[in-house]
């Protein structure tokens, strides 16, 4: 049974060891993450058992598991730690280049090497302080991970969450195959009969069914040969670089390599609908300075995508292919 008690009598602090151990899975990494000692980590999860009456975290694997009540109250707390940072951060603004801040941010494999690359590169100098970390999140908790702050954004396809959820388009991404440079079978241009005709490195984060190029090449009734199915970008390009095998991908794809010239881009010899991505915020996050700064540097990151060498390459060529049948409506979300 939970302990009656009043917010006047609570020690907030507790709160953010809370949170941190639940974040982190134990108690070691939460006192690297928030600067303590074991000793001053430890005392307060045992004032927080004493009063939730309960143990919050029980050890399994080397690992601190949340009890069902842990877990009932993290959403709650975390609401509430969010909602006193963003009032902190009005009354203090946030500087750049002199403010300590973490920021999380919910990225899916397909643009996780491409977007940071374009961010780190831009915030390195002018925000030293500033950390970044991304992480895979369900698209079915993106909206509580958002409220709860324990995402300041996010980016990823067009999805149905409701008007809490602010979304802004922030980056179209054309489908493009990549071939390694040199390929033998292969000259200036690659038309449908090479294509199909040749293997191919398919990445999805699916154990079964199509991926998103597949399934739209179903849609017009094709079929290509996947001779390998890998999880990251950052393998296929290497792969691809060293074979004579395809990669159908977005055409941010090759950034990945430390030598994307190791790769030539061809457009797509049939119409695959671009990847279109939206940047994602809380409502309550809307007029917060910080993270207004965040997505102010990550419009500019994907504008930086937008005008990348093979993005351009693409586009162009595109604009001259014929077009084959109308446009396909992408019913898949992209991986």
């Amino acid at each position: 049974m939970i302990i009656s008690m009043h917010v006047r009598d609570v020690d907030l602090n507790l709160f953010v060891v809370f949170d941190a151990i639940y974040s982190e899975g134990g108690v070691s990494r939460a006192c690297f993450r928030l600067n303590l000692t074991q000793p001053a980590v430890s005392h307060a999860l045992s004032r927080l058992r004493a009063m939730f009456d309960d143990p919050l975290f029980v050890r399994r694997n080397h690992v601190m598991t949340p009890t069902p009540l842990a877990r009932q109250i993290i959403t709650t707390v975390r609401q509430a730690l969010n909602g006193l940072e963003t009032t902190l951060t009005h009354t203090h603004r946030f500087d750049p280049a002199q403010t300590p801040k973490r920021f999380v941010i919910g990225l899916r494999n397909n643009l996780e090497a491409p977007m940071l690359s374009a961010l780190v590169n831009r915030i390195s100098t002018v925000a030293p302080l500033v950390e970044i970390a991304t992480v895979r999140s369900e698209r079915n908790n993106l909206e509580r991970e958002l409220a709860a702050g324990t995402l300041d954004v996010a980016i990823d396809t067009l999805l149905p969450l409701s008007a809490e959820v602010r979304r802004e388009q922030i980056l179209t991404e054309h489908i493009a195959v990549f071939a390694r440079r040199g390929h033998p079978e292969l000259g200036s241009r690659l038309d449908k009969k090479a294509y199909l005709r040749m293997e191919h490195v398919c990445v999805t984060s699916r154990r079964s069914g199509l991926s998103f190029e597949d399934f739209q090449l179903q849609r017009l009734g094709l079929t290509r040969t996947v001779r390998l199915t890998c999880q990251n970008f950052a393998t296929a390009c290497h792969v691809v670089s060293r074979s004579n095998m395809l990669l159908t991908a977005s055409e941010s794809a090759a950034s990945v390599l430390e030598d994307p010239g190791l790769l030539q881009c061809f457009p797509c010899p049939f119409p695959i609908s671009p990847h279109v991505n939206y940047l994602y915020w809380h409502a309550t996050a809307e007029d917060d300075t910080t993270n207004q700064w965040l997505r102010e540097q990550l419009r500019a990151a994907a504008a930086l995508l937008a005008g990348s060498r093979f993005s351009k390459k693409n586009r162009r060529a595109a604009r001259t292919r014929p077009k084959v049948g109308g446009p396909i409506a992408t019913s898949l979300a992209a991986e």
